[in-house]
């Protein structure tokens, strides 16, 4: 499934707060992205229509909930980064991003902690 960076931003504020009346969605993101309701409105029917996000009956008005975890487009999401840009290899990702920006002592600590956890569940 195809989201977009747009779409993306619609669905971070579902994963915390679903689910959620489009008003809420439109006031949420209007501000911040500065965006119109049309615009929220038509991200959002794509969303429905793609299947990442599913609609509820509550009264007369619906609720929106994602049908994608964060976790699945995350995955997804780098996988194909990863995919695309370096052949499928985790490795040379880390080397292209660490040679380019510096890495904080804790994301080495976390590299170390997962590499570790890695070579134990092996």
């Amino acid at each position: 499934m195809n989201i977009t960076a747009a779409e993306a931003e619609l669905m971070k504020v579902l994963w915390e707060r679903s689910p959620i009346p489009s008003e809420e969605l439109v006031a949420a993101l209007g501000p911040a992205q500065s965006w119109s309701e049309t615009t929220i409105r038509t991200l959002l029917s794509r969303l429905v229509k793609k299947g990442a996000v599913a609609t509820v009956a509550e009264g007369r008005r619906f609720l929106y909930r994602p049908m994608v975890s964060r976790d699945d487009y995350l995955h997804d999401e780098s996988r194909g980064l990863i995919e695309r840009l370096f052949d499928g290899r985790v490795g040379p990702f880390v080397a292209q991003l660490s040679a380019r920006e510096k890495l904080s002592p804790e994301d080495i600590a976390d590299l170390k902690r997962l590499i570790g956890e890695l070579e134990d569940g092996e």
